[in-house]
């Protein structure tokens, strides 16, 4: 296993929380809070994949990127109204449990990939530990239930998202900082008929949400850009469960910003994650 590549992982994965911490502070609109931090990462995004990444012209260098935009404009809306309308220690475990089932089952059954009973087996238990920070129980209270719907929702999204960006970056080769800028590119530009005529609510978001902004435009590109990176060394299997330790911070984070009950069972389920993480990198 390569370790290197799996320590990208595990960093991305903090940063992949801290920016969603930022985002669950954002109301308001959704689809123009995500135009606004999307086109501030491509700007700070193409200058550099334009100095360090491969621009070979191709078709792939085309259709790659319009796909995972358009994926990836579904997750982050669908992320956002779901943060505004329930807890983010319901929405964010659901949606990065369900994201990794999906593509583990998917790599595993459609893609042949074969990683091992270690690698599988870590798997499984990070999964475990999602749950058992969750909480799920019987008797759920609405909010609780609109966060399941809206997590399993964002978890479909980030399955889909994440096979194809692997088939990009694997079987298409297209360079991972390349491939980014120009999907988060797209994604701005694809989004630009929300923004237009909303000079001043768009002036009113950044006087008012600046921070929040700036940490997911910054921190989202440079998370997902590891794990692009780590997918051409690891298999796939291992890449999707394992950068879902950011479960483990966010929802830590989550109880100690915005006050979210359930510590010792959050602290528990993380010790299992951890527990699912070693398993992987053992092999």
């Amino acid at each position: 296993m390569n370790n290197v590549a799996l320590g990208f992982v595990g960093l991305a994965a903090v940063l992949h929380a801290v920016w969603n911490i930022a985002a669950k502070r954002f109301t308001g609109d959704a689809a123009l809070f995500v135009w606004v931090y999307m086109t501030a990462s491509a700007l700070l995004c193409l200058p550099v994949a334009w100095v360090l990444g491969d621009w070979t012209p191709s078709w792939a260098l085309v259709l790659g990127p319009l796909v995972t935009a358009i994926l990836h404009i579904a997750y982050s809306i669908t992320l956002q109204i779901g943060y505004a309308r329930a807890d983010l220690n319901v929405v964010y475990p659901v949606a990065r449990g369900t994201g990794p089932l999906i593509t583990v089952i998917v790599a595993v059954a459609v893609l042949g990939e074969r990683p091992g009973v270690l690698p599988l087996l870590g798997g499984i238990v990070i999964l475990i530990g999602i749950v058992v920070v969750t909480g799920f129980r019987r008797g759920q209270s609405g909010s609780t239930r609109t966060g399941v719907l809206f997590g399993t929702a964002t978890g479909a999204a980030i399955a889909a998202y994440t096979l194809w960006d692997h088939f990009s970056v694997v079987t298409l080769h297209l360079a991972p900082i390349t491939y980014f800028a120009l999907a988060v590119s797209m994604q701005s530009l694809l989004l630009t008929p929300k923004a237009l005529g909303k000079g001043t609510e768009i002036r009113q978001l950044l006087r008012t949400y600046w921070r929040e902004v700036s940490v997911v435009a910054a921190l989202s590109p440079a998370a997902y850009i590891l794990v692009l990176i780590a997918m051409k060394t690891l298999p796939l299997s291992v890449v999707a469960p394992a950068r879902e330790s950011s479960i483990v911070i966010g929802s830590l984070l989550a109880w100690w910003l915005f006050h979210e009950a359930n510590p010792v069972r959050r602290l528990a389920g993380s010790a299992v994650v951890l527990g699912g993480i070693v398993l992987i990198a053992a092999t």
